[in-house]
């Protein structure tokens, strides 16, 4: 027989060992993977722990560690205790649902809930726990958030005041029924949350099904729906009784508050709604009992009903038919309680209100009663200024001037003087390494300032304080360094120097220094430690920088600091506060502090209406940027309640109760106990340095807009609404903003430190509306007596004037018309933009005297190049419909009311005529010519010759090689250059017909360079 191929040996297999499974064992997770996810979690944990605990080396090293206690414990205990109310509840629906599921569910349940039973069966267990955490985790983070209506509602503080509805303490609206409402919310929530998950197991399981006939229960499903739903009712009945108080901070009808429907079919419809509520949910929980739903939805039909018609159709009649034909007479109660309500809760019910004559004659003398305001009228603009500041103080590039600088008042010689003043800080820009910014460029140095009421003789600031030692007839000794500011680096290493390897840089150096910058190593208690390991990584990490944890710069007793603008210092260390967007810089005690103003605040004030902070502070410096705005916030109560500090060198902060009487401060005080100081606490220099601030005045001027009528007929009427005017010298349709300048109110004995601003009629859109004045409103800001911790009881104190309705006096747009009309002024504008020069409008103040308005505004010319500034070159006056124009205040006043004024201000209010006849090279009594425009020999002119075609000629030659000079460095050629610009723009202004003993000229340069 023949056999096939022969097959391959084949190779044993070794025995199975008895009982091994013949599937291939799972492939485990990769050790390294374990590793990698272990290590990222710990990462992770780690990242988040630093940003706590630099928080916590921050609050502990300035002092305020017991508020990030107390907030973030506050929030904590806030989470937990929602978190484990949601959770509880919400798993204790879910568990009695499931635990009283009819045993025969399964049998009598269809195919698809079978299968959703199975489904869920294997993850029943974790899910019943695991879906009320997660709904607890969600709900409790926003119950977090709103941390601050909880403590304020366990600390509060009574008002004294009666609402004049319910006769309940305002304390009631602003502390308790914002928590009562946050409470019932969350209590809603729970409550639905509750239901659906109820139902959804009921169904799932059985206990409710869905049949020809209906929806059917069982016992245990009607009776937990029942008490779910009774209870839903209840806190809506407890809701509506709470709406009868909220109709108080209504902003649905023309007016803030409870009016004449809410009063009369509102709030007694929310009492029936209450009642009616209560009523339906004992009609469930008889349903649980009975069994049966017909009471309970018959119940709440009704409710509905009661709801739509008594809530909603009632009141819309009432105000159809009973209020709308007199809206006047029946709502004339109610809007009183509006006017009077808002005017108590943004602090106007004490100003004090005047009828001021609307004169527009100038005579001879007039002002002569008026010297304490004449003599010393701010002509320096701050926000014209900062370039003059930083070309002739800044000195060397990495040193910076803020665009706007601040006005505040010193006493120079026995004189308080108004002064323009900044802090010289740091430019964050002029250096790119890591070294530079962070090591060696840490602080600015010294405060510059400026008399606000003249000029040198060539038109520039004169400075009061300056230098590159910022030394002066202010202070020879103080603090001058800048470490914490506006213009601050994100963050500086400094301290821990060992020896003399002092790293940075203090300032530029002077004759005394040998040529040689001198460095200096900062020495106080700024910032917490960066120099032990821990802290250097947690810092490292916080600022993503490599360079701190690796750079030797950071030794062991260095110190890190950051945060360090007084603004954002102040509102950390308390949050609860709306801090003013203009801090101020000044020499108090030997130290450069920054004086900062803060605001308590509510929206849930009674019949008063709430203001947008953001657009109620927006003018033409908060455009610019040179103040930050507030936080688009709506409020009806507001008050500068605090006061505070921050050392410009060391960054330590204090707070002070300046309005020690506002429930709103009061209640904070009891939740962060000893963080506010009282004011008596302020030394005497600081008390002269506070001043009215800035935003609430905004705030309240707007306010003015509307409620300076008192009277709820005329109110009604709405025929006396005025309006802020626009800034004149801005292209833009923004708001005139708030002046400081020392002023002498009528009535007043001497004059104040004061904030002021002007009223015109409001300005309709398409309309051709009458730019005259109708108000005028100063708050006096001098607090200082003289004494520590003493409050001069001035302070504060609002006067409004209020022109007739007839006034003819112009308002500062009309003004600013009558300037720009003006044939001389034009012609003279013109001349002074010749070459290139820019011409600048400055601030337009307005002033009242003489039962008038006296409007004045510097005007500035500013050379073309790159090194320009702005000088002072004229002054315009007007008064009514006269207008002066001249090298000196004194000069323009002359022009405006007839020769000898008898203004009597100071020498130096403006630019002296014999400062500017030695300025131009001319013998000081040939400067006694006509003030008026004119001159001796029309045509001529007195002093120069030559034609007025000739003159512009060697002016615009004179102007091109004076560029060409300082681009080149050739200072001597430039000199020159400016000798031939001065004669021939004043033979130019002379050949015109405009007398004149001053010209503009080019900046002059440091000789200390830039």
């Amino acid at each position: 027989m023949t056999s096939g191929p022969a097959e391959p040996p084949r190779t044993p297999r070794s025995p199975r060992p008895a009982g091994a499974s013949s599937r291939k064992p799972r492939k485990g997770r990769s050790p390294l993977f374990m590793t990698v996810v272990i290590v990222a979690a710990l990462i992770a944990a780690f990242v988040a722990f630093t940003q706590i605990y630099t928080d916590v080396l921050w609050f502990r090293q300035i002092g305020y560690l017991k508020v990030f206690v107390t907030q973030n414990v506050a929030r904590a205990v806030i989470f937990v205790v929602a978190a484990l109310l949601v959770a509880v509840l919400l798993w204790l629906s879910l568990w009695l649902a499931h635990r009283h599921r009819p045993l025969t569910a399964a049998a009598a349940a269809d195919d698809n809930l079978r299968r959703y039973q199975q489904a869920l069966e294997p993850v029943r267990k974790i899910a019943m726990f695991a879906v009320p955490v997660l709904f607890g985790l969600f709900t409790a983070s926003t119950m977090a958030a709103q941390w601050e209506t909880v403590v304020l509602f366990f600390n509060q503080e009574p008002f004294g005041q009666e609402d004049p509805q319910f006769g309940m303490d305002i304390a009631f609206w602003v502390f308790t029924l914002p928590f009562l409402r946050l409470v019932l919310g969350f209590l809603v929530s729970i409550l639905l949350l509750c239901a659906i998950a109820a139902v959804l197991v009921h169904y799932v399981y059985g206990g409710i099904r869905i049949s020809e006939k209906g929806l059917t229960f069982t016992t245990a499903a009607r009776v937990q729906l029942a008490v779910t739903a009774a209870l839903f009712l209840i806190l809506q009945g407890i809701n509506f009784w709470l709406d009868r108080y909220a109709t108080l901070q209504s902003t649905s009808g023309s007016w803030t508050g409870a009016l004449y429907t809410d009063i009369n079919a509102v709030i007694p419809v929310r009492a029936i709604l209450a009642v009616a509520a209560i009523v339906v949910a004992v009609l469930f929980i008889v349903s649980a009992v009975i069994g049966r739903w017909r009471l309970p939805l018959i119940g709440t039909a009704m409710l509905v009903v009661v709801a739509v018609v008594a809530g909603g159709i009632y009141p819309s009649l009432v105000q159809r038919f009973q209020v709308t034909p007199t809206e006047q007479q029946v709502e004339s109660e109610y809007i009183q309680r509006n006017i009077d309500g808002t005017r108590t809760a943004f602090g106007l019910e004490d100003i004090e209100s005047e009828s001021y004559a609307a004169t527009v004659d100038a005579g001879e003398g007039d002002l002569a009663d008026y010297a304490q305001t004449t003599s010393n009228i701010r002509l320096l603009d701050p926000n014209v200024v900062s370039p003059a500041f930083a070309q002739l103080q800044q000195f060397r590039p990495y040193y910076n001037f803020p665009a706007t600088l601040n006005v505040d008042r010193y006493e120079v010689d026995g004189e308080v003087q108004d002064t323009v003043l900044a802090a010289r800080e740091l430019d964050v820009n002029a250096t790119d390494s890591w070294y530079n910014q962070h090591v060696v460029y840490t602080h600015g140095y010294g405060l510059i300032a400026a008399y606000g009421d003249r000029v040198e003789s060539d038109g520039r600031p004169s400075f009061i304080q300056g230098g590159i030692q910022a030394q002066g007839d202010i202070s020879e000794d103080y603090e001058p360094r800048i470490y914490f500011g506006q213009q601050s680096p994100e963050y500086s290493v400094v301290g821990g120097a060992e020896g003399d390897q002092d790293l940075e840089l203090d300032r530029p150096s002077t004759t005394d220094d040998e040529g040689k910058d001198v460095n200096t190593t900062f020495s106080g208690e700024g910032g917490p430690n960066v120099g032990n390991p821990l802290n250097r990584l947690s810092y490292a990490i916080k600022f993503q920088s490599s360079d701190l944890l690796f750079s030797d710069a950071v030794r062991g007793e260095s110190q890190i600091l950051y945060d360090r603008n007084p603004r954002e210092r102040v509102s950390q260390v308390a949050p609860y506060l709306t801090v003013d967007g203009n801090p101020y810089p000044a020499i108090i005690d030997g130290r450069v502090k920054w004086i900062v103003d803060a605001y308590t605040t509510s929206d849930a004030y009674p019949y008063s209406t709430p203001m947008e902070l953001q657009d109620a502070t927006a003018d033409t410096t908060t455009a610019e940027g040179a103040s930050a705005q507030l936080p688009n916030e709506r409020v009806n109560y507001m008050r500068n309640s605090v006061k505070a500090t921050v050392d410009a060198y060391d960054g330590s902060v204090d707070l002070y109760a300046w309005d020690d009487q506002d429930p709103v401060l009061k209640a904070w005080q009891k939740v962060f106990p000893e963080t506010v100081k009282p004011y008596s606490e302020m030394s005497a220099e600081l008390m002269d340095h506070v001043r009215y601030p800035e935003d609430i005045f905004k705030v309240q001027r707007e306010l003015l807009n509307t409620y300076h009528v008192t009277q709820a007929n005329s109110f009604y009427a709405g025929d006396d609404v005025w309006s802020i005017p626009n800034d004149p010298t801005s292209d833009d349709s923004t708001a005139i903003p708030p002046y400081y300048l020392s002023l002498q109110m009528p009535g007043e004995d001497q004059a104040s430190f004061s904030l002021t601003t002007p009223f015109i009629p409001q300005q309709n859109q398409g309309e051709n509306t009458r730019n005259v004045l109708y108000g005028y409103l100063s708050a006096n800001g001098d607090a200082g007596t003289g004494e520590d911790g003493v409050k001069a009881d001035t302070y504060g104190k609002m006067t409004l004037l209020e022109l007739p309705r007839s006034s003819v006096v112009p308002g500062p747009g009309q003004a600013q018309n009558n300037f720009n009309s003006d044939t001389e002024v034009s012609s003279a504008l013109n001349l002074l933009r010749q070459g290139g020069s820019e011409v600048i409008n400055g601030n337009m103040l307005a002033l009242p005297v003489n039962d008038g308005i006296l409007y004045i505004q510097p005007v500035y010319v500013r050379s073309s190049g790159e090194s320009g500034y702005p000088t002072l070159r004229r002054v315009l006056v007007s008064y009514g419909e006269e207008v002066g124009f001249a090298p000196t205040l004194d000069e323009a006043l002359d022009q405006v009311f007839g020769g000898d004024s008898g203004a009597q201000t100071v020498q130096g209010a403006g630019v002296s005529e014999e400062q500017a006849a030695e300025a131009a090279g001319q013998d000081p009594a040939a400067t006694d010519q006509p003030t008026d425009g004119s001159t001796d020999d029309a045509g001529s002119g007195s002093g120069g010759g030559g034609s007025l075609e000739d003159a512009l000629d060697d002016a615009s030659k004179a102007m091109e090689d004076s560029n060409t000079a300082m681009e080149e460095g050739d200072w001597g050629a430039y000199g020159e250059a400016q000798d031939r610009l001065e004669d021939a723009i004043n033979r130019a202004l002379e050949a015109d017909g405009v007398a004149t003993s001053t010209a503009p000229s080019a900046p002059a340069t440091s000789d200390s360079g830039n």
